[in-house]
C-alpha cells in the first residue's frame, strides 16, 4: 500500500524555494505526496509538478481569532480526508494549528519544522513576553502527539523549547537548514567591478535592514569606496515590514540600490564580493547558505541561527546585533582585504558541500519519516 505524505506550509513559494525537494525525494521513495498552502503565486508550479494541491486559508498576519479557529477546522478536515501516514507542519501556524488539529486526526506520525521563531521571539517588552507564554502553551499542545519529531535547524531554538517544556526531548531532531543545490550554485571568480556589498531578505527591521543601511551611511561616510545593494521586498503581512515610503526615502538617498525581489540569487552573489546577513534571530537562513555554496565571505550577527550558518572567523564575521558601527566596521575590513575575503569564500564553499548539499539534508528528512511510520 502505497505511503501517504501531506507537507502543510504557508505559502507556495516558501514550498518551491525550501521544501520541495524534499517533497521530491519523499515522492521518488514512493510516497503519495500532497502539498497544503494559502492560495497564490505557485500553486500552479507546484500541480504542474504533478503534487495534489489543497489551498487552505492561511494568512500570516491574520489576528482574528474566528479566523484561525476556522484555519484549525480545515486543517482538521483535511488530515480526515487523506489520513496521511506523515504530516510534514512548516512554519508557525501550520506547526501551532496543525499540531492542535492532528492530535484531533487519524494521522500516523507527525514531524514538526521549527524554521525560525517568528516575531514574537525577537520583540521586546510586556506585550511581547506575555505572548511568548502564550505560544510558548500553543506549542506544548501543539507538539504533543506521541509519534511525533520536531526539527530544529539550531540548538538554541531546541534549548529553548526544552526550556519551556514545549517538546519532549526524545521528540528532537536537528537538521542544520532546508540545504542548497550546490550544481546550481558555484564559487566564481569575483568581479573586477565594486566592490559590491549584498543582503538579501524580506524588507524586515528584525532582518537587520536598518542596521545594513546605516553601515551603508557610515562607510560612505569614511570615504569608502562599496556599492551596497538591498534584495527583498516589503512583506506587508509582517509587523516587522518596512515601510515603501522608507523604501522609497532611502532610494532617493542614493546610499543603496534597492533591487527588489529576485530569484537569480546565484547570480547576484556571484557578482558581490561581501554577503551581509545583520538579522536578530533566524532558525538557520537559506541566503547564507547560498552565500557559502557560491564562495563568499559573510557577514552576520552573533544570535542563533546567523552564527550556526557560518565559521565565525574561517568562513565569516560575526558582529554584535543591532550595531551597524560594527557591522560597517567589519564590511569594511573585507572589502579593504582580498586574500581574507578569498579564504573565507573557500571555507565557506566547503563548509557547504559538507554540511548543506540538498541530498544530505533529503535523506535526513525521509530517515525522520521512516521513523514515524505506522508500520515501523
Amino acid at each position: 500500500m502505497t505511503k501517504k505524505l501531506l507537507i502543510v506550509v504557508n505559502q507556495p513559494a516558501f514550498f518551491i524555494s525550501h521544501r520541495l525537494a524534499v517533497a521530491e525525494g519523499a515522492r521518488d521513495a514512493g510516497y503519495e505526496v500532497h502539498i497544503a498552502t494559502q492560495p497564490g503565486p505557485g500553486v500552479e508550479h507546484i500541480r504542474s509538478l504533478g503534487f495534489r494541491h489543497t489551498e487552505i486559508p492561511l494568512v500570516r498576519s491574520g489576528r482574528g481569532i474566528l479566523s484561525e479557529i476556522r484555519l484549525m477546522l480545515v486543517l482538521w478536515r483535511l488530515f480526515w480526508k487523506l489520513k496521511p501516514d506523515v504530516l510534514h507542519l512548516v512554519t508557525i501556524k501550520p506547526v501551532l494549528y496543525g499540531g492542535i488539529a492532528a492530535r484531533l486526526a487519524p494521522v500516523g506520525g507527525v514531524v514538526a519544522a521549527i524554521s525560525g521563531l517568528g516575531f514574537i521571539f525577537v520583540s521586546t517588552g510586556f506585550t511581547a513576553s506575555v505572548a511568548r507564554k502564550l505560544v510558548g502553551l500553543l506549542y506544548r499542545l501543539a507538539l504533543g502527539k506521541k509519534n511525533l519529531r520536531v526539527i530544529f535547524q539550531n540548538r538554541s531554538d531546541r534549548d529553548l523549547f526544552l526550556r519551556l517544556k514545549a517538546v519532549a526531548p526524545s521528540k528532537v531532531e536537528i537538521i542544520r537548514g532546508s540545504g542548497v543545490d550546490l550544481c546550481c550554485y558555484s564559487r566564481e571568480p569575483e568581479s573586477e567591478t565594486g566592490p559590491v556589498v549584498c543582503q538579501a531578505s524580506r524588507l524586515l527591521w528584525d532582518k537587520g535592514v536598518g542596521e545594513f543601511v546605516e553601515a551603508a551611511r557610515i562607510l560612505k561616510a569614511r570615504g569608502v569606496d562599496v556599492h551596497f545593494q538591498l534584495i527583498g521586498d516589503v512583506d506587508t503581512d509582517n509587523p516587522a515590514t518596512v515601510s515603501p515610503d522608507e523604501v522609497q526615502a532611502w532610494q532617493k538617498e542614493g546610499v543603496i540600490e534597492i533591487l527588489g525581489h529576485r530569484r537569480d540569487i546565484a547570480h547576484l552573489f556571484s557578482h558581490a564580493h561581501v554577503v551581509v546577513l545583520p538579522s536578530y534571530r533566524e532558525g538557520l537562513p537559506k541566503v547564507l547558505v547560498e552565500a557559502a555554496a557560491c564562495g563568499r565571505a559573510v557577514v552576520t550577527t552573533n544570535v542563533p541561527g546567523c552564527r550556526d550558518a557560518i565559521e565565525p572567523g574561517v568562513s565569516g564575521l560575526l558582529v554584535p546585533l543591532r550595531d551597524a558601527v560594527s557591522l560597517a566596521d567589519a564590511i569594511q575590513k573585507l572589502v579593504m582585504d582580498p586574500e581574507l575575503r578569498a579564504r573565507m569564500g573557500r571555507a565557506g564553499r566547503d563548509l557547504a558541500e559538507r554540511a548543506f548539499g540538498i541530498e544530505a539534508i533529503v535523506d535526513q528528512h525521509l530517515a525522520i519519516y521512516r521513523k514515524l511510520e505506522p508500520s515501523s
